[in-house]
Formats: structure tokens, C-alpha cells, sequence
């Protein structure tokens, strides 16, 4: 039978999503913890993550025969996980489902970070910038992102994608002001994204509320990665969540805060 997973984690330790031989990646633990657990050998995601990429609402797939009811199977993840990764819920999947082809939109957020002083605290989970951003510049902008566009130049080098095609259905510049810093998120939501291209997207809204002359126009027409401000640093991305277009533990998978 097949079973879903919502797990989180902490991806500064890990060297990605993705099994890989003498490293540490989250798949490999959640598969050690499943071979453990119930003999399982695989366990797959709605998408991967890089190295240093964190996750609120991943959602992972494995076949097994238990007789643990559905709902109790994460708790017996984590009685097996490390600290850095959680299961937050368990089900039954529906019959037929497919964890990575059954994806609606994906939301990801950025976050960065301006202080005087190098922040500690924030060194995990945010990007520092050099200045203050404007927030209207920077949502300007993120408009022109919104529909369906050729995103051949928001993907790194060694993208494996078919095609650069997707869809942004929306995207939100935030600033909190804390007491020793400015906070700043990019969240986006769309079908699909290509390889660091949140990362790419995020630097360059940055980098035009700090005064660059804004290249995303000339990105969509040329394709060339140049137009646009460099990559942000992985430790700022979070995957918030996956939508499959009907709700899944209870819409526990809706996760829209950071912390």
C-alpha cells in the first residue's frame, strides 16, 4: 500500500534532497528510516530540494505493508529521524496518486535579511544584503513575473528541464522590521520551477530594490542568465508547500509562515 508523508526540515546539513553515495541527503534518511521501519527501499518527493534548501510542507511518497493505521506512521518516523527533519502528518495516499506528477503549484519563499552587522542568528535561514531594498521597486517588478513566460534565463547552469516554460500565478515582497534587522520575503507560487530559479528570480528583486536597472523585460526576450542579478545563497529558500488541488492531512500541507 502507499503511503504519504508531510515532512520539514533543516536543509544546512544536508547535501540536498536527493540520494547520493557518501553524502547525506534528506531522502537517504527518510529511506533508512523506512527500510528500518517496514522493509521499505524507496521513498519519493513532490520535487527536490539543493543543498542548504529547507522545507516547511514537503510532501513524500512510500509503499509498504504495516499494520500501523496511516495517521500513526509519522510518528514512527520520528522516533527514527534526526533532530533536522520531522514528519508533521501521515495518510493513506489515494489510489492511483503519483507524488511528483499530481503537483498543482508549488509555493517557495526567500528570505534576506539588512542589518549593519552580520546577524548570527539569521545566518541559517536568511541571505544578508549589502543595503536597504526598496520595497516598491521591488514589487513593481515582481509583476512582471506574474503568467506564463519563457524562464530560460531564471535557471542555473546544468538545468535538465525540457522546457523553460512555466507559470507564476502570484508573487508578495514582505518586509518585517525586527529589532536588529529588516526582514525581507519573496514568495512565489507557481506550476513548476527550474533549477534555482527562485534563487535567480529572488536575486534579482533584490538587486532592483537596491537600484539595478531591471532586466527581467530583456530576460523573457533574449533567454540570456546575464540580464539578471546573480544567485541568492540556499540557506534563505523555503519550500512552503505543495498543492494537488484537493487537500491532503487534513490541509495541514497549507503551511504559509516561516516561524
Amino acid at each position: 500500500m502507499n503511503y504519504l508523508l508531510l515532512i520539514s526540515y533543516d536543509g544546512t546539513d544536508f547535501s540536498g534532497w536527493q540520494q547520493q553515495p557518501g553524502k547525506r541527503t534528506v531522502q537517504g534518511v527518510l529511506e533508512d528510516a523506512a527500510e528500518a521501519l517496514f522493509g521499505a527501499k524507496r521513498v519519493t518527493a513532490s520535487g527536490r530540494t539543493d543543498a542548504g534548501v529547507h522545507a516547511l510542507g514537503q510532501v513524500v511518497q512510500f509503499a509498504a505493508e504495516t499494520k500501523v493505521p496511516p495517521e500513526k506512521l509519522a510518528a514512527c518516523f520520528n522516533r527514527l529521524l534526526p533532530p533536522d527533519v520531522r514528519a508533521l502528518a501521515s495518510e493513506a495516499a489515494p489510489g492511483g496518486f503519483d507524488v511528483t506528477r499530481a503537483a498543482k503549484k508549488k509555493t517557495y519563499c526567500y528570505r534576506a535579511y539588512y542589518a549593519e552587522t552580520e546577524l548570527p542568528l539569521y545566518a541559517r535561514y536568511a541571505a544578508r544584503l549589502k543595503l536597504r531594498p526598496d520595497l516598491s521597486a521591488m514589487r513593481k517588478a515582481s509583476g512582471l513575473l506574474i503568467g506564463r513566460h519563457d524562464f530560460a534565463a531564471f535557471r542555473s547552469s546544468g538545468a535538465t528541464s525540457k522546457t523553460s516554460e512555466r507559470e507564476i500565478y502570484a508573487v508578495s515582497v514582505e518586509e518585517v522590521k525586527e529589532r536588529h534587522a529588516a526582514v525581507y520575503t519573496v514568495t512565489v507560487t507557481g506550476n513548476g520551477f527550474l533549477y534555482n530559479m527562485v534563487r535567480i528570480l529572488a536575486g534579482e528583486l533584490f538587486a532592483v530594490g537596491c537600484g539595478k536597472e531591471e532586466g527581467i523585460t530583456r530576460a523573457f526576450l533574449t533567454g540570456a542568465r546575464g540580464e539578471l542579478a546573480k544567485t541568492m545563497p540556499p540557506q534563505g529558500l523555503f519550500l512552503v508547500n505543495v498543492d494537488y488541488g484537493a487537500p491532503l492531512f487534513g490541509a495541514k500541507e497549507e503551511t504559509h509562515g516561516i516561524f
